[in-house]
């Protein structure tokens, strides 16, 4: 099988390479990245002499670029490119919906054209919004509440529409916020881990009381492998654990992991239009088999682990304002 994964130096992205290379000796993989300033080649140190995987640089907006890739024959589409980051797109909505809503209907109408099998594109849970109780269900309505999310929303709607219309074998996985090794210290995880290890303060937006449901980024890849070889076409898939944490939780679990004192913790302005809970209801892809095989607390405790013995990965990364700021879409 020939594999193009798009956006794959990422988090998540490398994450999947390394998981369906250990996981398949016959699968080949194209590996197309912009690198920007979270898709960075030390996240495929591993696999760079790997025969089977071959990296690209370039933008799934190139059209010129994807013809050429896929016209050699690609299997199948895993779709990961995206801008990411919440507080980024307060500041700068436009690079969102150029690469999570234009960008993914170059890629599509490239695979549609070029006899491509099959397109996993990969989404997110905050394109629900926020749910006060229960758990949000594939049919729901989205209702976005960041231009992030509101961009992956029109993406997720385009691929609906190019199976709809052009019958592309599309299948669209949702996850909840995933953590691990290789994340960007931007995100909550690996900020609140880097800073307590220097006993800096942990910044937690309003009262810290937000709750994320977290998945093990292992877990989301078998997730997402499993709805390559087994999701119907034109179908939307959640991915999620259950482990439903408040951030104010998290941030003491990494405290306690680190054996430091509760008292880094530091609340600062909320961020605008900041969602309060996010839960999915993963039952229709446990009905093919999944289910999570990573605890969040011991995951938790190796990712810290991880943090502590990559000083050289992310040190480099401290400069980035994002990293660094407790209000980051205020100007410095």
């Amino acid at each position: 099988m020939r594999i193009l994964v798009t956006g794959g130096a990422g988090f998540i992205g490398s994450n999947f390479v390394r998981y369906m290379l250990s996981k398949y000796h016959d699968t080949e993989i194209i590996n197309l990245d912009l690198l920007t300033y979270a898709g960075r080649l030390e996240n495929l140190d591993d696999v760079k002499d790997d025969p089977r995987h071959k990296f690209i640089q370039g933008d799934i907006r190139d059209r010129e670029k994807l013809e050429q890739i896929m016209k050699n024959g690609i299997d199948v589409v895993v779709n990961f490119a995206a801008e990411t980051h919440v507080d980024r797109s307060i500041i700068e909505a436009g690079s969102f919906i150029l690469t999570d809503a234009h960008g993914v209907y170059i890629l599509l109408d490239a695979a549609r054209k070029n006899d491509v099998d099959k397109v996993v594109h990969v989404s997110t849970d905050e394109v629900y919004g926020s749910i006060e109780k229960g758990s949000f269900k594939e049919t729901d309505v989205l209702n976005p509440s960041s231009p992030y999310a509101a961009s992956k929303a029109a993406g997720d709607l385009i691929a609906k529409a190019f199976h709809k219309t052009y019958g592309l074998h599309v299948v669209i996985t949702r996850s909840s916020n995933n953590f691990g090794p290789y994340q960007y210290p931007e995100k909550l995880i690996p900020k609140l881990i880097i800073r307590a290890m220097h006993d800096e303060p942990l910044p937690l937006y309003g009262d810290g009381k937000q709750v994320r449901d977290w998945i093990y980024v292992l877990d989301n890849c078998e997730g997402i492998n499993l709805v390559m070889h087994k999701g119907k076409p034109g179908e939307i898939y959640n991915i999620a654990s259950g482990s439903g944490r408040t951030n104010i939780e998290v941030a003491n679990l990494i405290l306690k992991a680190l054996s430091k004192s509760e008292s880094l913790i530091k609340f600062v302005s909320d961020r605008p239009g900041h969602d309060r809970r996010y839960s999915l209801d993963a039952a229709k892809i446990r009905s093919l088999g999944w289910k999570p095989k990573y605890g969040f607390e011991g995951s938790l405790k190796e990712t810290v682990k991880w943090y502590i013995e990559n000083e050289p990965w992310w040190r480099p990364l401290l400069k980035d304002s994002f990293v660094k700021m407790d209000t980051p879409w205020l100007k410095p």
